[in-house]
């Protein structure tokens, strides 16, 4: 399917109606256009982003690494970056910026799928908030991460230098100015350092 978007960036995300895709055509269409993040919604609805920018880039980078060696050498589970998308329960299809999933999960993954879409959620997820990124759009987001399994997540916004916390049963709680961030369950052990994100 060719697609012609102007200006992407001063109205993200585009969103396209009344394409119901299975994951074969959905990963076909993520192919196709590469140079876009691509999601749907629980109503299958495809939702087009532009990429980050060298400096959200970075930052995601400086996530993705610090989980991925903490989990390395934790060994309980996997790290995945932001261009891994998952299938959620609700059937939408998202990219947490970083996520972790236990080896327990990981092995339910059925035989033959490995290099398919996953239909699993994250138990932990980070999503960065870029200078694009409406807020109320990034609490949604985080809320239904949540509502599908995540049994953790953050959301790191750096022009605040803020972190929400979002856990299942609590309260959304915003900690401010921290200069580290340590988790607890299923990550418990883990520490973000936001030095170099903030």
């Amino acid at each position: 399917m060719q697609l012609v978007l102007d200006n992407l960036e001063s109205i993200a995300p585009v969103i396209l109606r009344g394409l119901r895709m299975s994951d074969d055509e959905f990963l076909d269409f993520c192919q196709e256009h590469e140079d876009l993040r691509v999601e749907s919604n629980a109503n299958g609805e495809i939702e087009l982003m532009a990429g980050t920018g060298p400096k959200t880039g970075r930052r995601n980078a400086i996530l993705t690494i610090q989980l991925g060696v903490w989990a390395l050498t934790d060994a309980r589970g996997s790290t995945f970056d932001s261009s891994t998308l998952f299938v959620l329960p609700s059937g939408a299809r998202r990219s947490p910026d970083a996520s972790w999933i236990s080896a327990a999960r990981i092995a339910a993954v059925p035989a033959g799928q490995e290099d398919r879409l996953w239909h699993i959620c994250p138990e932990f997820v980070i999503e960065l908030r870029s200078h694009s990124d409406r807020g109320a759009n990034l609490d949604e987001k985080m809320r239904e991460w949540i509502a599908n399994g995540v049994e953790l997540g953050w959301l790191i916004d750096p022009e605040n230098r803020s972190v929400a916390i979002y856990r299942p049963g609590h309260e959304t709680e915003i900690v401010a100015r921290p200069a580290s961030i340590a988790a607890g369950p299923p990550v418990a052990g883990f520490v973000l350092d936001l030095s170099k994100v903030f």
